[in-house]
Formats: structure tokens, sequence, C-alpha cells
């Protein structure tokens, strides 16, 4: 089919009359405070006075498989570089979702339901803490009492232990007798931020993760004949592998070629790590917002490598960690690899930020920093859009630290785009739809909730919906009307001023209305706030002299691009197309004037990511 731009010959264009007035968005008081305390700003950089604060953690963790018993030492400074004074610190204990009686919002299997986390013993600035003062409402933990000053730190020691869930597998737990995914494994200090102070939002199981950026110190004890992958890099490889690994990993880690580090030879022999009754593995990571890992004694590991920044020809390693008995997984290194490729060449090309993307063969469909925990997948196209879809989230939420619980489209619908765009790329036949129908049955509905809704208040028809395809369709509507490059200038721009930091939608919304150099609040206020639906219709179809009028109405009032498609009388077609521009001073029609010395048979609106409730007036046909 061959696409036909608007300044293209035999094509012309006419606005309806609008009026043209810039559009402001509607700021929550909470918001605006943040304005007035100078740590945000209505360009959307930080404010002269934006602070976060951070912690480091030294994790000693020892997990014994057959009982799935997790006996760990938190031990974590935070400092404090807010202008407040910190009077209580609060905890997250995310295992606290399989405590008996907690809430959720998904269902638990009985055989998981557990007493939660056990805390056997604090000690705060070396100081033994009593326990019984501990406050503990489900996944929260409040130590009260606590106070920190500004620029002051208070240090912490926790002795804990949770058994591991073993089914109602959400997003962590067991996958088979010998493999383990574990993550949210230990207490971690709530975010205090400049919005709303401690996030003290439970954990339910549907909304995901707000933490700060820290470093992490890990020492993890299994028995000697597990394997760990973890967030962070490996510090003691001569201590937890035998020579032979230790040189394939480091091939791997200088070739674009797959090596097989972990083979079903290897795996007989037996000789992979010392045979130790238990090894300790330990690994670093600057700078991230959590720290996961998983072990396996039968797992076989393939492994890559790329230069994801040409500049300094700095290397990714990517590994596929798996199961021999899923062969679809032997694929899986292939897709991962192009998937960091893609993403540092391509979209939203940006050199890959982490030395390692490790994808481990488990029972979910999650990301962590470094590591991904995906199901195996018997379709090649579910197995693409699954690798590709999980690593994307390396740059949102990791690289940009929003906070998932509010907002789940800043996430979500980044990694959803994402994998509309580089599945292609890894295989030229995916035409991926992905979240696209869930939000065109609700579209309009009473169930349908404008994006801006925070996550951790939209009810159940309206999760997918939000988190995944609308704000994926409005990230792709905004690249269509700027263009590949001035798109990939202003995601830059909103790269570069909140890496590292806690952004939040106005500062995305006014850092690409800033790099672009335009005023998109028209469309932000439509896609993201207000109600509506997409509707196109083709309205009205007239020819005289050769040139086709097509008047095209907006009837829900989204605005959505034009792809109107004409079939000729000689079996050929074209494509017309307008972006959202089309919609920009709030018109409710559009008309198409189409020169054409060629019998147009047919019309209809509409491609893959044009949803439409009401495809019925989508089509006109030659009388």
């Amino acid at each position: 089919m061959h696409l036909i731009k608007k300044t293209l010959s035999g094509i012309i264009l006419l606005w309806a009359t609008a009026s043209f007035a810039q559009t402001s968005l509607p700021v929550p008081t909470n918001i605006q405070a943040t304005y007035n305390k100078g740590t945000r700003t209505p360009t959307g950089a930080p404010g002269k006075n934006y602070w976060q604060n951070r912690a480091a953690y030294n994790l000693t963790i020892n997990f014994t498989p057959k009982t799935r018993v997790l006996d760990g030492i938190d031990e974590v400074e935070y400092t404090n570089n807010s202008p407040d004074t910190l009077k209580q610190i609060w905890f997250k204990l995310y295992p606290n979702l399989y405590l008996k009686g907690n809430i959720r919002a998904m269902p638990i299997k009985p055989e998981d339901i557990t007493d939660g986390v056990r805390i056997n013993k604090i000690e705060i600035n070396q100081t033994v803490y009593d326990t019984g003062k501990l406050i503990v409402n489900g996944t929260n933990m409040i130590i009260p009492n606590e106070v920190v000053s500004p620029k002051q730190k208070i240090h912490f020691k926790i002795y804990y232990t949770y058994t591991l869930n073993k089914t109602s597998h959400v997003r962590t737990g067991q996958v088979d007798t010998g493999a383990f995914f574990i993550a949210y494994f230990f207490p971690r200090i709530a975010v205090y931020d400049d919005i709303d102070g401690w996030n003290t939002n439970p954990y339910r199981g549907t909304e995901e993760f707000y933490n700060d950026f820290c470093n992490f110190k890990a020492s993890i004890i299994v028995p000697g004949n597990y394997q760990v992958w973890a967030t962070g890099n490996l510090t003691n490889p001569n201590q937890v592998y035998t020579d032979q690994y230790i040189k394939r990993i480091q091939e791997a880690e200088k070739s674009d070629n797959v090596t097989d580090i972990i083979t079903e030879d290897d795996l007989k022999a037996g000789n992979i790590s010392p045979r130790n009754l238990t090894n300790t593995w330990q690994f670093e990571a600057d700078s991230v917002t959590d720290l996961a890992f998983a072990i396996s004694d039968h797992y076989l590991w393939k492994a890559s490598s790329l230069v994801v920044d040409p500049k300094t020809n700095r290397r990714t390693r990517v590994d596929a960690v798996f199961n021999q008995n899923h062969k679809d997984y032997f694929a899986v290194i292939n897709y991962a690899r192009k998937t960091v490729e893609s993403m540092s060449y391509v979209f939203p090309k940006w050199p890959y930020p982490y030395p390692h993307e490790t994808v481990f063969d488990g029972l979910d469909q999650m990301e962590y920093p470094m590591m991904v925990n995906d199901n195996p997948e018997e379709k090649v196209f579910d197995a693409i859009t699954l690798t590709d879809h999980e690593i994307f989230h390396t740059m949102f939420p990791f690289y940009m630290g929003v906070n998932e619980t509010k907002y789940g489209w800043m996430d979500e619908g980044w990694a959803t785009i994402g994998e509309w765009v580089i599945s292609p790329l890894i295989d030229p036949t995916i035409v991926d739809n992905f979240a696209i129908a869930p939000y065109e049955n609700i579209a309009g509905k009473e169930g349908d909730q404008p994006i801006m809704t925070l996550t951790n208040q939209l009810g159940t028809s309206s999760f997918e919906p939000n988190s995944y395809g609308k704000p994926g369709l409005g990230y792709y509507y905004i690249r269509d009307l700027l263009g590949d490059e001035l798109f990939t200038k202003a995601l830059h721009h909103y790269i570069e001023q909140w890496q590292g930091k806690h952004p939040m939608p106005y500062d995305f919304f006014n850092c690409i209305n800033t790099a672009c150099g335009q005023n998109l609040n028209w469309f932000w206020r439509s896609w993201f706030f207000d109600r509506g639906a997409p509707d196109l219709a083709i309205s009205k179809v007239t020819l005289q002299r050769s040139t086709y009028t097509v008047v095209i109405t907006n009837i829900g009032g989204k605005p959505i691009p034009i792809d109107l498609t004409l079939y000729y009388g000689d079996g050929t077609t074209q494509l017309v197309h307008e972006s959202i521009n089309a919609w920009k001073g709030g018109n409710k029609t559009f008309t198409i004037n189409h020169q054409s010395h060629k019998h147009i048979n047919k019309m209809v609106l509409g491609t893959t990511y044009d949803p439409d409730i009401n495809k019925e007036n989508n089509g006109w046909e030659a009388k």
C-alpha cells in the first residue's frame, strides 16, 4: 500500500473554521504547590529547589530452596535531603501481599497465605529498637517517633524472615522445584517526595511500584549447586564460578555472537560452581530503583553483547536463562538482543543505560532493573512482543523513576508503544495491536475514565486501557504529529531533565511542549484529561471534475489520525494520512480534496492504530 502524505501533489487538505486559542491544563493544588516551592517548574524542568531522598542498602540474604524460607539482614543508611523534619519513617513490606487478612486486589491461593514478614530485630543507629512499637498495616510498616532532620542520616539494621510463595505467582515466587524468581524481598524505605510526602499507598497486587534511586550491595547465599542472576554487577565471579565459565562470561561481554555459557552438558557435569555446601554471590548496583534476583540449578544460559553507545563503545550484555524443556526460549536471546539494539539506535534512540539485561524463564510478565521475569510462549509473535515490552521498561520506570502506583500509564504506555515500534523490527511480519481492542471496547462508556485518573482509583474495566492502550496511542499520535526527528528531540529533553529523578505527568507534558516549541496542551487535555471516544465517520463524498471531496466528521470528540484508504477500480490502493493536527482547533469536520483520474470504488477509514467505536460509518462505496 502506498502512503500518501498531505504534502504530496494531488491532495489538498482544507481546515474547517475553528479557533486556535491555546488550551491550558487543569493543575491540582498539590502540583501547583511544587511550582510555588520551586521544586518543579511550568516548563517541565526540575526546579532550583528540587530534591529527593536517597538510601544505600547492604543486604545479606540466605535463601533455602527446599523450604522457600528467606532469612535476611537489611542494613540501610537513609539520607533526608528534603527541607522537612521527618518524624517517622515509612517502610514497604511487599511480601505482606501474602499476609493473612491483608487487603488485596487479586486472589491468592490458600496455600500461599502466610504470616508475612517477621521482623526479628531492628537496630537504629546501632541501638536496639523495641519492635513492639512498630506499626504494621498490610504492606506498610511505620517506625514512629524517629526524627531525621534535613540533611541528616539515619542507619537501620533489620533482621527479618519470610516464606516465599510457591504458587500464586504475583511477579515473584517459585517457578519450579529448582528455579525461583525473588523480588520485593527486603524491607525498603518508602519514597518521601515533594508532592505527597510519604508514599502511603499500600501494595495490593495490581498497581505497581514507586521507589527511590538507591545504591545496593547484596550478598546472596544459596546451595552450592545453584547459580544466581541479579540486578547489578557480580563482584566475586572467581568465588562462585569455575574458570571456564568465567572465561565464557568474559567472551560474551566482548562478542556480538551468542555464547553458550551454561549448556545441557555443563549441567550434567555439575562443575559450574565450586562444590561447596553454600556459595555467596555478591552483587552491586548504583542508582537503581530496585534489586531482584533469580536462582536455578538446571537452567541453560545463552548470552551476547553489543555496543549500545558508539561514542564510548560501551557494551551491554544480554542474557536468556531458561529451562531447556521450553524450546521456544532458545530464540529469546535473539529477540532480547534486537530489543536492546533497537532501543539504543531507533526508539527511544538512547544508549541502553545498564551493563546487562537478563531475561529469566519464569511464570510472570514483569520487569525489574536489568532483569525480566517472563513466562515461556509457544507462539513466536507472543515471545517477541513479551520480550521487547518488558525490556522496554528499562527506560520507563527504571531509568525514569516514575510513580507507577499513581501514574501507571507513565511507564506501561511507553512499553506499549515500544512494543508496537520494535516488534516489527525483530520480525517484519508482525502487526502488533496489543491493548487497542480493550480501549475500543470501553471507550465512551461509563467505565471509561480519563487517563489522568490515578491508577489506584481505577476500576477493573478501565485499568488496562488507561495503563496501556490509551496512553500508548497518545504517545504514538504525538510522534506522528511531530515527526520522528522532533519527537526524538523532545523525548530526549524529557529524559535528560528527569533521568534518575521522579517526574510526574505535568513534567512530561511541559517538557515535550518546551522541547518541541509547540503548545500541545490541546491534545494533552483532550486525550489525557477529557472524556469522549474515538469515532470518525465519512460524512459526505462528492465528485466533481476528477476531484473527490471527502468530509470526515469527528463524532466522538477524541483526536485520532485520519487514515483513509482509497480502493481504485484497477485494484490498486492508496492511503491518505493526516495526523491529529486535523483536530487541533477543536473543529468537528475535516475536508480532503483528492484529485484522481482513476475511478475510486470505495473508501475506508482506519488502521491498526486508529480505534473507532462505530466502524459502520467508516466506509463509502461508489454507486
